[in-house]
């Protein structure tokens, strides 16, 4: 059974609405208010499974009652009662939550309680199955979550902007971020009441693509006007793993290379390479420069040691993995030199030079003058 609570500042309205409902099997009104802070309060001793809120409220309105009502009930459903034609509510962008036309229709209502109850099966579904729900975030290559029991998902997301969003709050996990300054980044051509309006309705996306996974993820408002902290509980993020494994490593040394090469393995690409964000740049480039040192530090250990096919394999994937990383190429010239393969040699030095060449750049004297005397057999050992 779905325990709603009915938002409106009309009587006649709102005595419909409750009839309406409590006509309709498997949902009760368990109370109806006209004043959004007296809703506010009720809820949380209630704790209602979805609200039917008027757009308009005195004092508030219903976007900013709904975030509110969110923030005492976290798992609250919401359901906007407008008297705007589809067309108006498309323009203001409700799409993202579900929502009734005035006049209401028990049509409309039903087909609205039926979805809100399917949705609240397969929620008590994920819950009771602990083994699916969400234990880690991926956010090196994509952004994917990795299940307790093994699985790996991609959310759906409702839009691009939500799965942007999410990314840019997980990366902030923590922290307070201003609403004023998410709506700059996001919607930057729209005045501040659409902006808002759009904020709203993805963050309330947000919260229910993570609602449906049974994830412990919570956003919340600091207060309307301020912004948000996405609260990340005991979920791990797989860059940050990554990372506090590679600090915690001692310099390499035979005793612990194995355990090098496991962590160099284990970054599988640069931090939402696959997203491609501006904002995330920073720390792409942040993680990226990590990975490139720890890789160059390893190679370096093996060709000491003499051990040649291993620092090749480290170096050609240092190329693979980032081709305009110039450090690789000279490294892989004097390594070929030493086993005697001419074309390699070659072969290297040529790709540095279209690298190069690409920056209207010359390869470095001593890289030269190392390839000249290489070539007149001077150097034939590193």
């Amino acid at each position: 059974m779905l325990k709603a609570i009915i938002l409106e500042d009309e009587p006649l309205a709102a005595l419909q609405m409750n009839r309406m409902l409590e006509a309709i099997p498997g949902i009760e009104v368990a109370g109806s208010y006209s004043d959004p802070d007296e809703a506010i309060a009720k809820a949380e001793g209630l704790q209602p499974d979805v609200a039917f809120l008027d757009i308009h409220l005195p004092g508030k309105s219903g976007l900013q009652a709904a975030e509110l009502l969110q923030e005492v009930c976290p798992e609250l459903d919401i359901v906007f009662v407008t008297a705007y034609d589809k067309y108006a509510v498309h323009a203001f962008d409700l799409n993202a939550v579900d929502y009734v036309l005035k006049p209401l229709h028990k049509e409309r209502l039903l087909k609205t309680v039926q979805r809100l109850t399917d949705k609240a099966q397969v929620f008590r579904r994920t819950r009771k199955d602990d083994s699916s729900r969400s234990m880690r975030i991926r956010l090196l290559q994509t952004i994917q979550f990795e299940r307790r029991n093994g699985t790996v998902e991609r959310l759906k997301w409702r839009t691009a902007k939500a799965q942007e969003l999410f990314a840019y709050l997980i990366h902030h996990r923590g922290q307070a971020v201003r609403k004023s300054d998410l709506q700059e980044m996001f919607w930057p051509d729209l005045d501040a009441k659409k902006a808002s309006a759009h904020l709203y309705t993805t963050i309330y996306h947000i919260r229910q693509a993570l609602k449906d996974t049974g994830t412990d993820i919570g956003i919340r408002s600091m207060n309307i006007k301020e912004g948000y902290i996405l609260d990340a509980g005991d979920i791990r993020i797989d860059s940050e793993e990554w990372e506090r494994d590679l600090t915690r490593l001692e310099a390499v040394h035979t005793g612990n290379a194995a355990e090098h090469r496991k962590v160099l393995d284990l970054y599988p690409g640069d931090f939402l390479a696959d997203c491609d964000y501006l904002w995330a740049e920073n720390e792409r480039q942040r993680l990226r420069i990590l990975w490139i040192e720890h890789a160059r530090k390893l190679g370096e250990f093996y060709a000491g040691l003499g051990q040649v096919n291993e620092a090749i394999l480290i170096y050609n994937r240092m190329q693979e993995k980032y081709p305009h990383f110039e450090g690789s190429y000279f490294p892989l010239m004097k390594l070929y030199a030493s086993l005697r393969d001419r074309k390699a040699v070659e072969e290297q030095f040529n790709r540095l030079g279209a690298l190069l060449k690409e920056m209207d750049v010359l390869p470095e004297g001593s890289v030269q003058m190392w390839m000249e005397e290489w070539r007149e057999g001077a150097a034939s050992v590193l």
